[in-house]
């Protein structure tokens, strides 16, 4: 039996409950004919105190995603929010933005949703409510070509922007359908997947091939990320595993990072590289792991309000903002807490 959905898991947090999800059994284009008339995410006042699972920039605005459809965005580095319109309330997992205009977000039901203003404004692209499955991460090499990943073993493809789907999920060798829970971009090598079992994937060609790799760590990776240095990547996920490595996953190291009650435990969850190059990583009980030297090394702080973070970025003035259980925060470049505001 499979582990609980683990993107969804850890970027919720919370840990209180196990998502139920069936294999898939309704093929894609099947799927597309399915889409039921929009409904709108609720607006509350408190939408940015609510769970947020994701944050991306478009440009130099915020966007961040979460439950009930929430999409909020930010102009102001982080201090105030806006509440998007969006034809979802599922659970929305994870958001990126090519540029500064055209960004997507995935989720519950296999939603992938899109916008073309800068997060303002959102579409629905597909969704297949029958799978009973989410999508957990959305990358895109340009405007038009993307790819999704998610509960058993999803793989989907896009090569005009979005506006058709193909289920790409045969081109892995993935016969046991573990989750797949994070993609990402790799300067110089090519494109990278983690996920259930220890599971990772790389593409050389930019996600026509995929080749499985051997893992030296075999429970769930929940995140992966570019160093910025050239074919080097940090992979992360249950109980403070950190694995980086130089040569695009032909070897590994475990990075050991350290608090103050000893080797780190916490469950890693989300990632972001700032303006400065550094590396933020953040997880469960208010962890914020920080590196300067490209995730060869981290420093630890554990926030005192021990919330749950699910995801990172920075902002111009060199604040962290990071979302989680409760919503969205502000922080110092440690992850410490500011003023409230």
């Amino acid at each position: 039996m499979h582990e609980p959905t683990a993107r969804c898991l850890r970027r919720t947090a919370l840990w209180l409950a196990t998502l139920l999800v069936m294999p898939f059994s309704v093929s894609l284009h099947a799927a597309s004919d399915t889409v039921q008339a929009d409904v709108y995410a609720i607006e509350s006042n408190r939408a940015a105190t609510t769970l947020l699972l994701d944050v991306a920039h478009a440009g130099p605005r915020v966007v961040a995603v979460g439950d009930h459809g929430h999409i909020l965005y930010s102009d102001d580095q982080g201090q105030s929010w806006q509440q998007a319109r969006v034809p979802s309330r599922q659970l929305l997992t994870a958001v990126y933005f090519v540029d500064e205009r055209h960004g997507w977000a995935v989720g519950h039901d296999a939603q992938i949703l899109a916008s073309s203003d800068g997060g303002q404004t959102w579409s629905k692209q597909f969704e297949d409510q029958q799978r009973e499955a989410p999508l957990l991460d959305v990358w895109f090499q340009d405007p038009n070509t993307g790819f999704a990943v998610g509960a058993y073993g999803a793989l989907l493809a896009t090569l005009d922007g979005g506006r058709h789907w193909d289920d790409v999920s045969a081109r892995l060798d993935n016969e046991d359908q573990f989750h797949l829970n994070a993609i990402a971009a790799i300067p110089e090598a090519g494109l990278f997947i983690v996920g259930e079992a220890g599971g990772m994937y790389r593409s050389r060609d930019l996600g026509q091939s995929w080749e499985k790799l051997d893992s030296p760590y075999h429970g769930s990776l929940f995140g992966v990320i570019a160093t910025g240095q050239p074919q080097t990547l940090l992979v992360f996920g249950l109980r403070g595993n950190l694995l980086r490595s130089s040569d695009f996953g032909d070897s590994w190291e475990a990075v050991q990072a350290q608090d103050e009650r000893g080797a780190l435990q916490a469950t890693l969850a989300g990632a972001g590289r700032l303006d400065d190059g550094s590396l933020v990583l953040v997880g469960n009980a208010g962890t914020v792991l920080r590196s300067t030297d490209a995730g060869q090394n981290f420093t630890v702080f554990n926030r005192p309000d021990h919330i749950a973070l699910a995801g990172v970025t920075g902002n111009a003035r060199g604040e962290l903002i990071l979302v989680g259980q409760g919503g969205v925060r502000l922080g110092s470049s440690d992850g410490a807490a500011l003023e409230q505001r």
